[in-house]
């Protein structure tokens, strides 16, 4: 999976103000295998983010200026929607509740095992890399389905739903031809050979709308 991930030149971007456990953190990281951006305040960060790298995030709770959830705000302002881990040496129920509900991959309390923040880490980016993907899929379907006309699409709306050309044509008020060119048209600018393809495609747009809106519940 590392091999994978690295390809897509994948970076960990750790912020912790604690010069020892940064150290150490990014040390295991890079044994690992994983590229670290390390950053000692969420100023740092800011200041080189850069939403296009794919990667995840992993923030300490208590750091200069802001708290890690506090940091995690301020990027999804700016549009990032990577993993985050949240760290932190004075954990509790409450800050760990809330991380979650905020869309942390895990809330670890330190001291944690090596073994455990790495496979954290993996989660992290293995999820990253599939929204990534997802949000591609959706773009490219949105753009095949800019290229339709808006009767094309009222057509297609109707197709998807099972409906017959002749059931389509009645409701609509038009001769079964027209309807028979509209699908026509739709299977050609869509980029698929029969009605059940154009389902599938719709549905996987569909459940990816759905998991995009809940990369973070709110609070």
């Amino acid at each position: 999976m590392l091999a994978e991930l690295q390809t897509d030149r994948s970076y960990v971007s750790l912020v912790d103000d604690d010069d020892e456990m940064r150290a150490s953190l990014t040390w295991m990281l890079e044994n690992h295998g994983i590229r670290v951006r390390s950053y000692k305040t969420p100023a740092e960060l800011l200041d080189n983010y850069d939403p296009a790298e794919p990667g995840c995030l992993v923030l300490d709770l208590r750091l200069p200026g802001m708290s890690g959830l506090d940091l995690r705000e301020v990027l999804w302002d700016r549009g990032c929607r990577k993993p985050f881990i949240m760290i932190s040496g004075h954990g509790d129920i409450a800050t760990a509740v809330k991380s979650m509900h905020k869309g942390a991959i895990d809330f670890l309390e330190k001291p944690f095992e090596g073994a455990d923040f790495l496979a954290c880490v993996d989660r992290a980016l293995a999820r990253e890399t599939a929204d990534r993907q997802l949000r591609k899929q959706n773009a490219e379907i949105d753009s095949l389905l800019a290229s339709l006309t808006p009767r094309e699409r009222e057509v297609l709306d109707l197709v998807i739903t099972g409906m017959l050309t002749k059931q389509i044509a009645e409701r609509l008020g038009v001769a079964a031809k027209t309807i028979d060119v509209h699908r026509s048209n739709i299977t050609r600018k869509m980029k698929v050979e029969s009605v059940a393809q154009l389902v599938r495609k719709m549905t996987l747009r569909t459940v990816g709308k759905k998991e995009g809106d809940s990369d973070q519940v709110s609070s």
